[in-house]
């Protein structure tokens, strides 16, 4: 029951980034990191069903943690990315590349291994975290992700547009993970009442509105294996670091702990680059923004792309 939920949540998940791409990737780019991208978004839809499959993944999953163990269930919904690309690929007619599905598997199966080793957990009765440590954690975040956004928004091809965006999505998403866990330990402590007075509450929902913001800029700026890798991993690795470092989280430390620990991040990262560096990558690394409304990144429109996009050349 435990692994069938965890799939299932997987596939739903996966099936829910690749509607939402498809979605984003018709729209103009001059809505890219403006809140009308999401207001051009929830007309459409393939989007709306995107963001109801996605829903029913993390419900599915939360129903999956419930049941077992994080060891297991967190690997088994890591699979989503290769569930995606897989999705994508039978939409498109076409089959998922090998760096699509070994990268993806290699994200996978180090996540596990690092949840294995690590065993992150909370502690009982957690004590809140230090104001000036909370709102110390909440500028370097917010900051690396604004940093990642603006080095982005200048970048000369939407290739590298699309993976700083993601990336950045990815560190709000953790940060929503981490303050998600600080909102219901303030629940548990002083009752559902005082969500309304916790500042974690509504650090979690804007975390969650910016990283959504940003999840569909960089749908919206390329193709799905550029777009949504990077966010797979900085999520978990964003959420484990600020649940140990801010929120009394455990991991094991132990030398031969933190060295596995240490070649699971490294692994994690080498997947995301294998799935990113596709031929696309590599044709139009040096290619120009383009001035008009739609992207252009020589991406076909049956890959989840703009229908007018067009190929440009080598500089």
């Amino acid at each position: 029951m435990i692994f069938a939920a965890g799939l299932v949540a997987a596939v739903s998940l996966g099936l829910g980034w690749v509607l939402q791409q498809r979605a984003a990737a018709r729209a103009p780019l001059s809505e890219l990191v403006s809140w009308r991208l999401l207001v051009h978004l929830a007309r459409v839809r393939d989007w709306r069903f995107g963001i109801a499959a996605m829903v029913c993944g993390q419900v599915l999953g939360a129903v999956a943690l419930g049941m077992g163990a994080v060891a297991l269930v967190e690997p088994l919904l890591s699979t989503n990315l290769l569930f995606a690309f897989v999705i994508a690929a039978a939409f498109a007619r076409k089959r998922a590349t090998r760096r699509e599905v070994g990268g993806a598997l290699l994200l996978s199966a180090a996540l596990g291994v690092f949840i294995a080793v690590g065993d992150p957990h909370r502690v009982e009765h957690p004590s809140p975290p230090p104001i000036a440590l909370a709102g110390l954690v909440l500028v370097v975040v917010v900051g690396s992700a604004l940093v990642l956004v603006v080095i982005g928004r200048s970048a000369r091809n939407l290739v590298a547009e699309a993976i700083l965006l993601a990336t950045a999505a990815g560190l709000m998403y953790g940060l929503q993970d981490a303050a998600t866990q600080q909102a219901l330990d303030t629940a548990n402590r002083h009752g559902v009442a005082a969500l309304g007075t916790s500042i974690w509450t509504y650090v979690v929902i804007a975390s969650a509105m910016i990283g959504i913001l940003l999840s569909q800029s960089a749908f919206a700026s390329s193709r799905l294996d550029h777009s949504l890798a990077p966010t797979a991993v900085a999520e978990p690795i964003t959420g484990v670091t600020l649940g140990v470092a801010v929120f009394g989280n455990t991991l094991s430390v132990s030398p031969g702990a933190l060295a596995v620990e240490a070649v699971c991040v490294i692994a994690m990262i080498a997947g995301t680059v294998e799935i990113v560096r596709s031929p696309t990558l590599k044709r139009h690394h040096a290619s120009s923004r383009p001035s008009s409304a739609e992207p252009d990144d020589g991406c076909p429109p049956e890959d989840g792309c703009p229908p007018d996009s067009s190929t440009t050349g080598n500089s």
